[in-house]
């Protein structure tokens, strides 16, 4: 895992296309804005693993 530090108002860039900026930070509550395109999903990580838990239950 890669652990970085960025300051509201900062980004990351990953792949080229997608980027992930720090929106706001307050207390232990950060906002994050998320630009990719749209053929790139994106979930959180609790929701993606009840999408994967249905998928097996499916198979």
């Amino acid at each position: 895992m890669l652990v970085l530090t960025r300051k509201a108002g900062e980004s990351i860039v990953i792949g080229g296309d997608v980027e992930l900026t720090v929106l706001e930070i307050d207390g232990d509550h950060i906002r994050l804005g998320i630009q990719a395109p749209r053929s790139v999903p994106v979930y959180r990580a609790e929701l993606w693993a009840e999408i994967q838990r249905g998928e097996r239950a499916c198979r």
